[in-house]
Order: structure tokens, then C-alpha cells, then sequence
């Protein structure tokens, strides 16, 4: 079939083709959602997990056992944290009512305070402004949302099952569809690569990000401290937005229940913890960072949680560097690649010459020699 630019097509006609067929795939992503959502995070966890179920199975395990032992770890960690969740929250429904009146106590203390000082504030406006029941449940709609893909468990488990059992098939079969069967290969090792050192060193960031909180909490005497340090380490996934979103109903419940001091030591304890690990800790780990720049980092959050849902916002970064992988391994879209990066490293580009080819795909020199969890 013949390309566009060789059907006579004006760059501003196939600019209106590429924005058509844009609008299009989004509006069918978000239709389907629901569907596409726990197809994408099997996707996701079955990359995250594919080395660990290789790394069974070149010691001696077989496939099918492998697979079973991380299929298990899965459901008992999964497991874990929606019974932890779970409980915490019913018992802070529970008390809601409690701090509740505590906060309106607190509101009615701080208009006190203000007429003190000449400013006059009328108490329904200022309760309207701090709703208890918003300020307490801010991060509730979020934790819903991913609740409601969870709902779905058991397939996004089968289809992870299903795409580890046919991992082992898929180069042969790539082989035979195309054409240039080595570069794809070596796109979607890429792909795989970068999604899996990114969701591991989340997760390790996370984990140490949630129970550094949870014990500074718990040393404060705030409430469901491990709820709030449960909630940090999820919400630490969600770019840019995330940590603000867990801190604020764990640093209102410290004003409700310990008073002023204890809050602002709450959020000094956040303020601390997030910025240690998000500007130095990671970027450490990471080397280079993300290959995104921030503004793209945080229009990603939005775009995808708009078409997927909250969970779209786990997944918003993982999903805008595979794209960057793939705009980078092919001319037309390359300078869509450059554009997704970072300054330093369009700066890198310009000093090196527009004469290298595609080095947004090239392989890394720590991944040499490495065939673990690599297609072949």
C-alpha cells in the first residue's frame, strides 16, 4: 500500500489523517475501558514477573511449577494488601463520625481565632469550605477506582497466566509474521526492559517509601498509621500527584486527633520521606531518570487517567515510555521520541549529530551479555 506522501497528500492533509486516526484509537480506548484496563495491567504484571518465573525455571523448576510458586506469591500478596486495606477502612468509617465532630470543634476555634483579629468568618461557610467527610476521604475515590478494576482479579490472573504460558512462543511466531523479525524483537525487548526496571525500582522506592511513613505515624500516634503507610506506597506509583494525595487525609487526621504540632510533624515526616526519594533516591537508582520530561510526566497523568480511569494513573508512566520506545524505532515518529524526553537528552542528541541513527533505541551497556528475561 502506498505511503501518504506518496498519494499526494499535503503535510497538512496528513496531519488531519494522523489527528483523525489520534482521536479515534483514544475514543475507542476510553469506550472500552473497561476491558482494556485489566488487559493492560496483566500485560504489566506479566512483564514485571516473566524474569522472576525464567529465573525458577533455569534453576531447575519446571515451566509449570514456576509458574504456579509466582502465581501463588500474586494472589497471597494481592491478597494481603486488599484485606489490609479493607479492614483499616471499615474501621475508619467507623470513626469518621468521631473526628467529624473533632474537626468542627477545631473549625469552630479557628474562627474564634480570626475574630480575634478583626476577621469576621461565618462558621457555615468555613465548615462548607472544610467538609470533614471530603478532607478525610480525599484519596477514597481513587483507592474506589482501583478497587473496581480489582473487582476483575481473576481474569486480569488467567490472562496473566495465559501470556506467561505463551511468552515462550511468541519469537518463533513474530519470525514467522514479519518481515525484520530481529528488530521487533529487539523493540519489544526494549519495551520489556524498560517497563520492568521501572515498575521494580517503583516498587522497591514505594515499599520503602510506605514503611518509613508508617513507622514515623505510628511513632506520632496517628490512627491506622499502616492505612496511611499502605496508602503511601500505592499512591507513590501515581506520578506527581500521588504523595500530596496520601499525605493530606493522614496529616488532617493528626490535626483532628493529636492537635497542630503533631500535624505539622506529620507533614514534615511526608515532605522529608517524598522528596528524599523522589530526588535523590530514585533518580540514583534510575541513573538517567525516566527518559520523560516532567511536563510529560505529568500530561501523561492526566491523559491516561482520563481514558482509563484511575487506574490509567498507575499506569501512566510505564504506558508514555513503552510509546517513547516505540516513536523512537521508526524515522516518522522519532521526533515524536525527542519531544517526549527530557532537555538533556535532545542537548546529548544535538551535540552527537543527527547522523545516529535511532539512539533512543540503542542498547544499553549495563543490559550486555544479559539474556535473562531478554526474547530470543
Amino acid at each position: 500500500m502506498p505511503e501518504p506522501h506518496q498519494m499526494g497528500f499535503t503535510p497538512a492533509a496528513r496531519f488531519l489523517l494522523v489527528a483523525g486516526a489520534f482521536v479515534v484509537v483514544v475514543a475507542g480506548l476510553k469506550a472500552a475501558s473497561n476491558l482494556v484496563t485489566p488487559f493492560l495491567l496483566a500485560v504489566f504484571i506479566a512483564v514485571v514477573v516473566g524474569p522472576l518465573v525464567q529465573f525458577l525455571h533455569r534453576l531447575g523448576l519446571p515451566i509449570w511449577v514456576a509458574l504456579l510458586l509466582v502465581i501463588a506469591l500474586l494472589m497471597g500478596t494481592g491478597g494481603g494488601i486488599v484485606a489490609l486495606v479493607t479492614g483499616s477502612l471499615n474501621a475508619f468509617n467507623a470513626n469518621v463520625p468521631d473526628y467529624q465532630m473533632r474537626l468542627k470543634a477545631l473549625s469552630g476555634d479557628l474562627v474564634n481565632w480570626l475574630e480575634t483579629l478583626g476577621l469576621h468568618v461565618s462558621r457555615q461557610v468555613l465548615n462548607s469550605l472544610v467538609d470533614p467527610a471530603r478532607v478525610l476521604g480525599i484519596a477514597g475515590d481513587l483507592i474506589r477506582g482501583l478497587g473496581g478494576v480489582l473487582t476483575n482479579a481473576f481474569m486480569i490472573l488467567v490472562t496473566v497466566i495465559f501470556i506467561l504460558f505463551e511468552a515462550s512462543s511468541l519469537p518463533s511466531k513474530l519470525r514467522a509474521a514479519l518481515r525484520q523479525p530481529d528488530a521487533s524483537l529487539d523493540q519489544l525487548n526494549e519495551v520489556m526492559h524498560t517497563i520492568n526496571r521501572y515498575m521494580v525500582i517503583k516498587s522497591l522506592t514505594s515499599l520503602f517509601t510506605g514503611i518509613v511513613l508508617w513507622v514515623w505515624l505510628k511513632y506520632l500516634g496517628v490512627d491506622f498509621a499502616i492505612l496511611w503507610g499502605m496508602l503511601a506506597f500505592l499512591l507513590n506509583f501515581v506520578p506527581t500527584i500521588g504523595s500530596i494525595i496520601a499525605a493530606v487525609p493522614a496529616v488532617m487526621l493528626a490535626l483532628v486527633q493529636l492537635g497542630l504540632n503533631d500535624a505539622v510533624l506529620a507533614t514534615l515526616g511526608f515532605m522529608v520521606v517524598n522528596i528524599g526519594v523522589g530526588n535523590f533516591l530514585e533518580p540514583r537508582i534510575m541513573g538517567q531518570g525516566l527518559g520523560l520530561s516532567t511536563l510529560v510526566v505529568f500530561v501523561s497523568l492526566v491523559f491516561w487517567g482520563w481514558v482509563l480511569g484511575p487506574a490509567g494513573m498507575f499506569l501512566s508512566v510505564p504506558l508514555t515510555m513503552s510509546l517513547k520506545i516505540v516513536f523512537g524505532a521508526h524515522a516518522q515518529t522519532y521526533p515524536i521520541a525527542v519531544m517526549l524526553g527530557p532537555a538533556e537528552e535532545a542537548r546529548a542528541l544535538v551535540a552527537a549529530g543527527r547522523e545516529d541513527s535511532l539512539p533512543l533505541t540503542a542498547p544499553r551497556p549495563d543490559r550486555a551479555g544479559d539474556a535473562g528475561g531478554r526474547i530470543a
